[in-house]
């Protein structure tokens, strides 16, 4: 790569890392629904309608395309769709990191096509099925950096944790800026952050985050991803204004009568972290349609749970169903 080259890439990587922190500290980052007719085939319109709806709730930055957005189950034209809108209807406003998958070839492949398409970085989400060393972690980042110029979000869940030695590793790699969580140990997580250079960039990533958000700011991971926040912006804003003042009663309250029975709900089922999310998301009358298989519609009766749930959570933030 040619010098000049090389110097537009880091000041490309420079002025996006700046972007990320300045909006994980100003708002949470949202994870845009991927919305689908009936039937199961894509609905762009669908999709800028909700999009555009989540982007006038002043979000940090904008996630389209992963876990919560049924990444796994879109084809590489639908990808391109889905991060498309996400990039046209941000218009440059917030930072749009699309997520990518599966081993590095293929990630390489989602990755061409999210730069073709606009978007400011990629979120890494964990590699498919089989368990792997740290030497291959490290390496499955380096093979797909090596091959795009975006910058790069590990993400560590399920069979993706990196030890401190490795998380040196691969901030020494140009491209990888930062590290979503979802692994909740926080004895590790605190090691994490105390081996990143400075300008490293962390956040919480667990279901559900606003439930462990106290405990990762204590050890300096403030930031966080928020699925409320892609059916009821209003009580993910207002938890996050009620954390950032040190409100800790609303907190505690939000949390008691809203966060909590959601969790309740969402672990009756294996999927509901994502279907029942895009449920909550149609009793508000967004365009987001059903999930695809292999996640499942909630039943009739969670359903009926989650609706009163959601009624009285919009009721605690002064809004309504």
């Amino acid at each position: 790569m040619a010098r000049a080259s090389l110097d537009t890439d880091t000041d490309a990587r420079t002025v996006t890392i700046r972007r990320l922190r300045d909006g994980m500290a100003e708002g949470v980052l949202s994870f845009p629904l991927t919305s689908f007719h009936d039937d199961g085939t894509l609905d762009p319109d669908g999709l800028r309608t909700h999009v555009a709806a989540q982007l006038a709730t002043a979000p940090g930055a904008v996630f389209p395309a992963c876990g919560t957005g049924e990444f796994f189950s879109l084809d590489e034209d639908e990808y391109r769709q889905v991060v498309s809108v996400a990039v046209e209807e941000s218009g440059g406003r917030v930072p749009v990191v699309a997520g990518v998958g599966y081993g590095w070839a293929q990630a390489a492949r989602f990755a061409r096509i999210a730069e073709e398409a606009g978007a400011d970085a990629l979120l890494v989400l964990p590699h498919y099925l089989v368990a792997a060393p740290q030497d291959g972690l490290v390496a499955q980042l380096e093979q797909l950096a090596a091959r795009t110029r975006l910058p790069l979000i590990a993400y560590q869940r399920g069979q993706v944790a990196y030890t401190a030695e490795s998380l040196k590793r691969i901030a020494g790699i140009p491209n990888v800026v930062g590290l979503k969580d979802g692994h909740s140990d926080l004895d590790r997580l605190q090691r994490l952050t105390l081996a990143a250079p400075e300008d490293f960039l962390f956040f919480n990533g667990a279901s559900t985050a606003e439930i462990q958000a106290r405990a990762y700011a204590t050890v300096g991971v403030p930031a966080y991803s928020s699925a409320v926040h892609a059916f009821a912006p209003e009580i993910a804003n207002a938890f996050f204004a009620a954390l950032r003042r040190g409100d800790h009663g609303t907190v505690d309250k939000l949390l008691r009568d809203f966060y909590v029975p959601l969790v309740e709900i969402r672990d009756r089922v294996p999927g509901y972290a994502v279907s029942l999310v895009k449920a909550a998301a149609r009793l508000r009358g967004r365009p987001v349609g059903p999930v695809r298989a292999p996640l499942t519609n909630p039943s009739a009766a969670d359903l009926a749970d989650l609706r009163t749930l959601l009624a009285t959570g919009l009721d605690l933030v002064g809004a309504a169903l």
